[in-house]
């Protein structure tokens, strides 16, 4: 799978029956994970943030159906109809209709805050009614977590509320001693995994590090560090019904439960709680979330029915591959199932491969130099920012202030020209050159676009 290393633990019947490591921290170094090493958890952080709201649902602060608008009066949409309707719990169900919209966060991330990000929302429409589709919006979800932070200490920035509440709210009487926002800590903690991913030349290769720091303004959805035992105390609670290991209560069923319950169609058998997936494909419910940021991927899971839990880490882009096939092996093996796991990781490695690989094929690298000198020397777009080319000893690069890639270059089955990043771990981020001119480029998502006009 070129995945360097991974971490994981199971938990059974509320004993720890595996905790461990397997591969190397870095690649190029003999260190190996373990059941302590750090990884970036990243979306799982949405199912922390959740049990953060529900914990001041628990305590009477808060309640799932209370209107945003009355416990945040700053709070707003880029349409009002809908900011009307939105409530807490709308906040972190990907029910909306609110769609991704990631880029702002992820080109310009030097400029934001967790105040800016919440501004942010204030451009955002809807695309679909509530309840209609699953959109998965981490800002909107980073919302959610700021809001708790705001309701539990009003009187604080939200980013420092957020970090406070989450601190002594969920961290410590979970016993989750190492889980932290603190990237400086996580990183200079000694037994840290660092992120991979797969170059143009489809070899493993250490990933650009600079674009994880873009999840810290909006990081109730995904900028938490944590090992595979701190998360196992987590899902070790969720088994319990919100029992601590001595059998103290730490929270009340009811609003623990209520992120399970379906607030959205993923697909068949399949629904969006709040901040958490539930799965039913197997026959059995399988509550899960996974998380991916650069070079980190990662999934928990556990099924309460059967009182079985784990949590899976990896250092590497291809670590989804790991996860989805780690989930059907965990079935196989409690249920004795037909054993497909195997075969399946090791074809869907193969496909995933093969796949980059006939891509990577299509793309020039170094770029094109005579399609890369026709660019302008900087580009900048209202909501992302500036981007800078440069050309050295060949190579061409683009500079987008918080982090920087050489771009290869590709000539489109319509005659346009695209310049796509290759740094590892943000391959394959594609500008194309409008209508065979160098004044515009364009980027899209899956519901938008953004022009990069020439000159700053």
């Amino acid at each position: 799978s070129k995945v360097p290393g991974t971490s994981l633990a199971i938990i059974q019947d509320g004993k720890v029956v595996f905790s461990g490591g397997f591969g190397v921290r870095e690649l190029g170094k003999s260190e190996k994970p373990d059941g302590d090493t750090l990884y970036m958890v990243a979306s799982n952080s949405k199912g922390l943030s959740t049990l953060l709201l529900a914990k001041l649902v628990d305590e009477g602060k808060l309640n799932w159906d209370d209107p945003v608008t009355r416990v945040m009066p700053g709070f707003k949409l880029g349409d009002m109809n809908t900011t009307s309707q939105v409530k807490v719990e709308h906040l972190v169900c990907a029910c909306t209709g609110l769609p991704r919209q990631d880029m702002e966060w992820i080109l310009e991330y030097g400029a934001y805050t967790p105040e800016s990000s919440m501004e942010l929302l204030g451009t955002m429409q809807p695309t679909s009614d509530f309840g209609d589709l699953f959109q998965y919006s981490n800002v909107l979800a980073a919302a959610g977590g700021y809001v708790g932070g705001y309701v539990a200490y009003p009187e604080s920035p939200l980013g420092e509320a957020y970090d406070r509440a989450m601190q002594d709210r969920v961290f410590n009487p979970l016993g989750m001693q190492a889980t932290t926002f603190d990237y400086g800590t996580a990183l200079g903690s000694g037994n840290v995994a660092s992120p991979h991913s797969v170059d143009v030349n489809g070899d493993p290769a250490v990933a650009l590090m600079d674009v994880n720091y873009a999840a810290i303004p909006v990081r109730p959805a995904g900028a938490a560090w944590s090992s595979v035992n701190d998360m196992l105390k987590y899902v070790a609670m969720e088994l319990s019904g919100g029992l601590l290991p001595d059998g103290e209560r730490y929270i009340n069923q009811q609003p623990l439960f209520e992120r399970r319950e379906p607030k959205v169609d993923v697909g068949e058998d399949h629904y969006y709680g709040m901040g958490l997936m539930v799965d039913e494909t197997f026959g059995t419910p399988v509550v899960h979330h996974g998380g991916d940021m650069i070079g980190y991927h990662s999934d928990m899971m556990w099924l309460p029915e059967h009182n079985v839990g784990a949590v899976v880490l990896t250092n590497g882009d291809p670590g989804w591959l790991i996860r989805s096939g780690f989930r059907r092996k965990l079935l196989e093996v409690l249920f004795d199932g037909k054993p497909e796991a195997d075969a399946a990781l090791a074809a869907n490695s193969r496909n995933f491969l093969s796949s980059m690989a006939v891509e990577y094929d299509l793309l020039a690298v170094p770029a094109d130099a005579e399609q890369a000198t026709q660019l302008a020397s900087a580009y900048r777009n209202d909501a992302l920012g500036e981007i800078r080319v440069t050309r050295d000893s060949g190579i061409t690069t683009f500079d987008f202030g918080e982090w920087k890639s050489e771009v290869g270059s590709r000539i489109n089955p319509d005659g346009t020209v695209s310049f796509m990043t290759t740094a590892p771990g943000i391959t394959g981020l594609e500008f194309v050159v409008m209508e065979g001119e160098t004044k515009r480029l364009v980027m899209s998502d899956a519901q938008h676009e953004y022009v990069f006009e020439a000159g700053l």
